[in-house]
């Protein structure tokens, strides 16, 4: 139990992108395809825990001192701090996590004409995105503006947002696995945004696009299983694993026993198509199940609806009525045996909270996918977050429980974007595998330490 009373919550809102890129993935030379064309095994990973989880890399020759990124599968780019580097807003984030990046001498700009480019800026043509380069119009109409950099490209989430341009240079991860050309964002100037992103969703400048087009196996299939959250800075804990091109067998064993994965196919959003969208039928407290309403089950062509699984968002976020009556069953079942915690919730923001002596008894709370008894059972600390509240410092301290999901805002406020948002801190000790080529994603129950030890053996 931590005594822990004040939780960061960096990243905690849903991310609002304005790239809309295609998902057509990059052709890289040759000599990268032979590199790969013989690995056919799962590539491990570590991520490091805090408020949010990270993956370290180094980019360019000589490599780069380690640079350490937010791992994020609701937004597509790749994206650092590189110096000079100034972060607007960010006196109350957590500081970087690496220094600033100098560009290697190996690192190159990304052209104006080029596919990258135009991803970037939401796919614009490259003729205008090359006018805007300033390339001449002879040059422009001859395709001949190689030597003019793709302009600055603007990207933003719902808590901050950065301007950078796009360069090359060959990415290395801790296993050694090398992957030539590879595209990022350079970003000089940010808005709360401190620290980097390494985009894992399903756009073309994403990581695993990227490593697609050199080794579509490792690509096109990959899993996280996440250990608990660390918000004490101080405090050490085993790394998450990161499998690229997870076997689909292999996951399936754990040690001499089976495990069951359950799936949910993917949702296509036409507004957002880098998302990894999927249908929610509805939420269980205990043995009451509460019915999503329709917009959360599907995607309309606005691009409204759904939920989105994503690894770059701390707390799992509802829409208003859905929240609501979570948390009214909840409290009702809770609120009855145990005082409410006001004076925390106040504090701290979250809520309900509750005081409590010894154990506090609360009702299982589960998710229903869309899917054939696609039904994830929600482990209590996945959504029921205990510490010891310090009083005034006079007083003693007390126990205290509180509900970790979030209102996420009322159907007016979400239209044109997901519906619901699957945080990181509800994915807690569940592997979650996403199938790129069969467009779904699984959740089973691990003990994601233990998982790190054997991928390693």
């Amino acid at each position: 139990m931590s005594e822990t009373l004040l939780l960061p919550l960096t990243h905690a809102f849903s991310k609002t992108h304005f790239t809309t890129p295609h998902h057509l993935l990059k052709t890289t030379s040759a000599r990268s395809a032979a590199r790969f064309r013989h690995r056919h095994k799962q590539v491990p990973l570590p991520l490091s825990s805090g408020s949010d989880y990270t993956l370290s890399f180094t980019l360019g020759s000589p490599p780069s001192p380690t640079i350490s990124l937010y791992l994020d599968t609701g937004s597509d780019v790749v994206w650092l701090p590189c110096s000079p580097f100034e972060c607007i807003l960010c006196e109350s984030k957590a500081p970087p996590l690496s220094p600033p990046l100098n560009l290697s001498a190996s690192a190159t700009a990304v052209p104006c004409k080029s596919s990258a480019c135009s991803a970037a800026h939401s796919s614009l043509p490259s003729s205008d995105l090359c006018a805007m380069a300033r390339c001449p119009l002879d040059a422009i109409e001859t395709s001949d503006c190689n030597s003019f950099p793709c302009p600055p490209f603007y990207y933003a989430y719902g808590d901050g947002s950065l301007i950078a341009r796009l360069y090359k240079d060959s990415l290395t991860l801790p296993n050694s696995l090398s992957i030539q050309n590879f595209t990022f964002g350079c970003a000089h100037t940010t808005l709360a945004e401190p620290v980097g992103v390494a985009g894992f969703g399903y756009g073309r400048l994403s990581l695993p696009a990227q490593l697609s087009s050199v080794s579509p196996q490792l690509g096109n299939r990959f899993s996280y299983c996440l250990v608990s959250h660390s918000f004490d800075s101080d405090e050490v804990r085993r790394p998450s694993p990161l499998i690229l091109g997870r076997n689909e067998e292999k996951e399936k064993q754990s040690g001499n026993e089976v495990v069951e994965f359950v799936y949910t196919d993917m949702l296509h959003n036409p507004k957002h198509p880098y998302f990894y969208s999927v249908g929610l039928e509805g939420i269980s407290v205990g043995k009451r199940n509460i019915p999503a309403t329709e917009n959360l089950k599907k995607v309309d062509r606005r691009g409204s609806g759904g939920m989105v699984v994503d690894s770059g968002t701390t707390f799992t976020m509802l829409p208003s009525n859905l929240y609501d009556s979570v948390v009214n069953e909840f409290d009702h079942r809770v609120g009855r045996f145990n005082e409410r915690a006001s004076a925390v919730e106040e504090t701290t923001g979250l809520g309900p909270c509750y005081y409590y002596d010894k154990v506090a008894k609360v009702p299982v709370i589960s998710l229903h996918f869309v899917g054939n008894g696609s039904r994830v059972v929600l482990p209590r600390r996945n959504y029921f977050y205990e510490f010891l509240d310090g009083g005034d410092g006079i007083g003693k301290k007390r126990n205290v429980g509180c509900l970790m999901l979030m209102n996420g805002g009322d159907e007016e406020e979400l239209s044109g974007g997901p519906g619901a948002t699957l945080g990181n801190y509800q994915q807690q000790g569940f592997e979650v595998v996403y199938d790129l080529e069969k467009r779904k994603i699984g959740f089973a129950r691990r003990k994601c330490s233990s998982l790190w030890d054997s991928l390693k053996n």
